[in-house]
Order: C-alpha cells, then sequence, then structure tokens
C-alpha cells in the first residue's frame, strides 16, 4: 500500500525543498510541480512532492493521521 502525506513548504533550495509533515522536518525533491512556493501545502510520497493540496484538506488529513496513530500504541 502506498500513501501520501500532506506537507508544508518551509524553505527552498533549487530542486529540493524543506517540508513540515505534522512537525516532522525533512528534505523533498520538487522537480515534478513547477512553481512550488514556500507555505503552500504539498502531497509527499518516496520523497517527492506529488500534487499541491489545499491548506484545509492537508490540516485535515494530517489530523486523522495523528488519530490514527494515537489509536494504534
Amino acid at each position: 500500500m502506498c500513501l501520501g502525506i500532506p506537507a508544508k513548504i518551509v524553505r527552498i533550495n533549487e530542486t529540493m525543498a524543506e517540508v513540515d509533515a505534522g512537525g516532522v522536518k525533512r528534505k523533498i525533491n520538487i522537480q515534478l510541480l513547477k512553481d512550488v512556493r514556500i507555505g503552500e501545502y504539498v502531497l509527499l510520497h518516496a520523497g517527492f512532492a506529488i500534487q499541491r493540496i489545499d491548506e484545509k484538506e492537508a490540516r485535515e488529513t494530517l489530523k486523522l493521521l495523528e488519530e490514527i496513530n494515537e489509536v494504534c500504541r
């Protein structure tokens, strides 16, 4: 099963970006998307930003993932 995680772009350096995915920061490749901007939310899969998503959808998804994590503990 594949899972895409919403992440907020916090820093951009050419073809790479630093994102915040529910409090976890990591570097990702943004070459698949044109004109990515700081503050936008993207769907992260296997280290790549694969599409933009709106902030409301991103926050709802992150909240659900957090709830799932709590149940699994």
